[in-house]
């Protein structure tokens, strides 16, 4: 080679992937009134009973589901079945065989609803947190699907409401690196089949907010839908004992701190404030994103992310609907969320935001 003489190689640009569709699916069963009256019975004295039924009306859901059928006021079971007796609800072993039986069926109707070229598919990511089963739900829905026998399977787990995050930014990787890649993303979720004895007020109002839910979407390069652009992570300092959830004797066990919404809302306050590029906000004002796609973890929770970020009223608005017409589903929620943009077809730059145990902050930025 010539001294001075400089060669380069051609470059192609990384592709850029998309959200192109995504289908819901729900148990048939809501059970959210069902479960106030039952956890209400439950508590030991009228000022408990008094407390929780105000705080169940303040709390932005009014329907939330589960295979379970809800049993009529006054039965000794929350449900028809039996499973859940007052004072003698099952161990987990038991659980773990009804969301053997349960959740590939819930997925598989995600699926169907998403109505995808399905023999197209490369890879398959499946989100699950409330419970396990092997061969895993990978290989039965794959089966079920009727996949080609080389589809490539990642299973994402026990992370809690923010899994759907880290699944997608799989998926837009994998896109990136492949553009003719075509990934399926599954989410499904049963967290009724955790629910835990409702004889505290602080029990009966975390078991409040949880229904079940599944989600699927396709992600390719192919330009329509929700365009996914930078993955960021934050891990609020000092709060891993605020969202935890184990493993029990008797089902999965959640524990929400109180401080969750605080803590929210103080750390957006202070990236608003510092706002640099590296950040949730990705070096842009609150005013310049028009879309907020949030997981709705309760009411408060909305609450401490509008107020954190100075949102207006409306900011929120699908959140809160999702909230309100399903419940917390865990990580199916957002993806509940952004399905409802997409079928909505506002068009803007948008900003996706989850929390899960850590705590963590799981965001990314998008365009619809």
């Amino acid at each position: 080679m010539t001294k001075g003489f400089r060669t380069s190689m051609p470059t192609t640009p990384a592709a850029r992937a998309y959200v192109n569709a995504i289908g819901t699916a729900t148990p048939p069963h809501d059970i959210h009134q069902a479960f106030v009256t039952f956890a209400a019975a439950s508590l030991e004295d009228d000022r408990r009973r008094a407390l929780f039924t105000r705080m169940a009306a303040r709390s932005g859901i009014a329907h939330r589901y589960s295979s379970f059928c809800p049993a009529p006021e006054g039965s000794e079971a929350i449900d028809t079945s039996g499973f859940y007796p007052r004072g003698r609800f099952p161990g987990t072993g038991v659980r773990m065989e009804v969301y053997a039986r349960e959740a590939v069926g819930l997925a598989h109707k995600a699926v169907l609803a998403l109505d995808a070229d399905l023999p197209g598919i490369s890879h398959l990511i499946v989100v699950s947190c409330t419970g396990f089963v092997a061969p895993g739900l990978d290989l039965q829905l794959a089966a079920l699907l009727g996949l080609r026998a080389d589809v490539a399977r990642m299973v994402i787990g026990f992370m809690g409401c923010a899994a759907a995050v880290p699944a997608l930014r799989a998926a837009d990787a994998i896109v990136r690196a492949d553009p003719a890649a075509r990934v399926l993303v599954v989410n499904v979720e049963l967290c009724s089949l955790h629910l835990q004895d409702c004889n505290a007020v602080e029990t009966a109002l975390s078991m409040l907010l949880f229904g079940d839910g599944a989600t699927a979407a396709l992600v390719t390069a192919e330009p329509n839908g929700i365009a996914l652009e930078a993955f960021r992570a934050v891990v609020v300092p000092d709060s891993a004992d605020l969202i935890t959830w184990t493993i029990g004797d008797h089902g999965f066990q959640m524990f929400l701190s109180g401080q969750v919404p605080g803590r929210i809302q103080a750390t957006l306050q202070a990236e608003t404030q510092s706002n640099h590029d590296n950040g949730l906000l990705r070096g842009r004002s609150p005013d310049e994103i028009a879309l907020w796609a949030v997981h709705g973890g309760g009411r408060t929770v909305l609450e401490a992310v509008a107020c954190g970020l100075s949102l207006p009223e409306d900011a929120l608005a699908v959140s809160r609907s999702v909230l309100h017409d399903f419940g917390n589903m865990s990580s199916c929620t957002i993806m509940f969320v952004l399905a409802r943009m997409l079928a909505v077809g506002r068009r803007g730059p948008g900003l996706a935001m989850a929390f899960g145990p850590g705590m963590v902050a799981e965001t990314f930025a998008f365009q619809l």
